[in-house]
């Protein structure tokens, strides 16, 4: 068994491979793709490869027939399925054993803008006959308007979103959807399935604030902002009118309650609860 990693530099990837290594895969079957060297650092050991999504004769000649490969989704929005589509027709000409993807929570119901480039990754591996796993993650707890802005949050004693009071979201720290990844690359039984991972429980916006409030000590509270003033918000701090609107659109599908399915496809996987969005912030803190 050999296992390839794409993006494997980024803070998901890092940890797939962790994890790997962890479970006992020895680091000469696993390959971690990579855009330089440079940015390898700290993958020593494991077999690296250059490749860059937006230079397909990088990925000639990479797969072999028996690999597991993890296609982790990239980061550039709107230009995302042509980057996919190099892996994809990389892994389908050498007819690899396994071609998992992470994509987004809901799949093909999901609805918003966001989840376009992976509805349409998707259907393309779809489309290349290979045995797949869709790995369909909902948010980060890490993410950028809550753990992830957490430093800001307590100094201006308050999260600021469009979502609208009341509306949930599930969330799993990165560590988790990584430990699924590995899982389902090392195991056995995962093949032409789809995982909807999310955390054991989804929280409010609310919640979130009396939950940092609870561990600073600080009063926080929840701006429900329109979704114009959060986009005049995000804007305003350097975000690009295109980002900023998905993100506003985000919090839309967080207010129509699409991001709030528990499954427990998550805490299957990892065989333990997710981790607890207070134990994240307490983490952060």
């Amino acid at each position: 068994m050999s296992i390839v990693i794409t993006g494997a530099t980024g803070q998901l990837g890092r940890i797939v491979i962790a994890d790997l290594l962890a479970a006992g895969v020895p680091a000469e079957e696993i390959t971690a793709v990579v855009r330089s060297k440079e940015k390898a650092a700290g993958l020593e050991g494991v077999r690296l490869h250059l490749g860059d999504y937006d230079q397909p004769e990088t990925f000639a000649g990479l797969f072999r027939p028996e690999d597991r490969v993890l296609l982790i989704s990239g980061s550039d929005v709107g230009r995302r399925v042509p980057q996919h589509a190099v892996v994809i027709d990389a892994a389908k000409a050498a007819g690899v054993a396994q071609l998992a993807y992470t994509g987004i929570f809901g799949g093909p119901e999901a609805d918003f803008l966001l989840a376009s480039e992976h509805r349409e990754t998707e259907q393309l591996i779809l489309d290349s006959g290979l045995p797949y796993t869709f790995l369909r993650n909902n948010w980060y707890s890490e993410g950028p308007a809550y753990i992830g802005d957490l430093a800001g949050i307590v100094e201006r004693g308050a999260i600021a979103t469009s979502v609208r009071p009341g509306g949930r979201v599930a969330t799993a720290p990165r560590a988790d959807y990584a430990a699924a990844a590995a899982v389902v690359l090392s195991g056995d039984g995962h093949l032409n399935k789809a995982y909807e991972l999310s955390g054991d429980v989804a929280w409010t916006m609310e919640e979130f604030a009396e939950e940092v409030s609870r561990q600073t000590g600080k009063k926080i509270v929840h701006n429900a902002l329109s979704p114009a003033e959060h986009k005049a918000l995000l804007t305003g701090v350097g975000l690009p009118e295109a980002f900023a609107e998905i993100l506003v659109d985000v919090d839309d599908a967080i207010s129509r309650g699409r991001l709030a399915g528990t499954p427990g496809d998550l805490s299957r996987l990892i065989g333990r609860p997710t981790t607890p969005i207070a134990d994240s912030i307490a983490a952060a803190l």
